[in-house]
């Protein structure tokens, strides 16, 4: 029989999703409950421990970075300008995430000092949860990319601020 703490659920902050409770830990300064870091940590895991599952990692990375931005600082205003950078020259410029990848070292080494992005009022259709859930590598592939466009598309109202950076880079998208 199910306790009722058993069959708790906690509603994510950064990406509105219900999880599980977990051991409490969560990320510095990204907001999220300590189930949906605990879920991220699973991802993570899979995606270093077998290979096959790691060709979108980056993608990963800045699809959870974006879906929890935190509050108003500077690290965190820095962390949401660079992935979401990142999230739209694969996305939408269509790089491959090698080419993006070595473009996001570029852009954090320009030390640009990114302002504040209101986050989206309705969260992104799909989170971490999603992505855990696939039983295959390419089930698993092709969730994350579902998951990055579908946080991409959340942030659409500052699309054009991302582009406008990214050309101020001079990175010849």
């Amino acid at each position: 029989m199910n306790s009722s703490i058993e069959m708790q659920r906690l509603r994510c902050l950064g990406c509105g999703g219900d999880f599980p409770p977990s051991d409490g830990l969560t990320h510095p300064y990204m907001l999220s409950s300590s189930g949906c870091w605990a879920a991220y940590g699973v991802l993570l895991a899979r995606e270093f421990q077998d290979r096959t599952y790691a060709p979108l990692h980056r993608l990963s990375v800045d699809a959870y970075a974006v879906q929890h931005p935190g509050v108003d600082g500077p690290q965190a205003r820095n962390s949401v300008g660079i992935h979401l950078s990142k999230l739209c020259l694969v996305l939408e410029y269509d790089w491959p995430t090698g080419r993006a990848n070595a473009a996001m070292v570029a852009i954090t080494a320009k030390k640009f000092h990114y302002p504040w992005l209101v986050p989206p009022e309705v969260p992104a259709r799909y989170s971490v949860q999603m992505v855990i859930e696939a039983q295959t590598a390419t089930d698993h592939l092709a969730a994350v990319r579902l998951w990055a466009e579908s946080v991409w598309q959340a942030w659409a109202t500052h699309h054009p601020t991302v582009r406008q950076w990214l050309s101020q880079m001079n990175l010849s998208t």
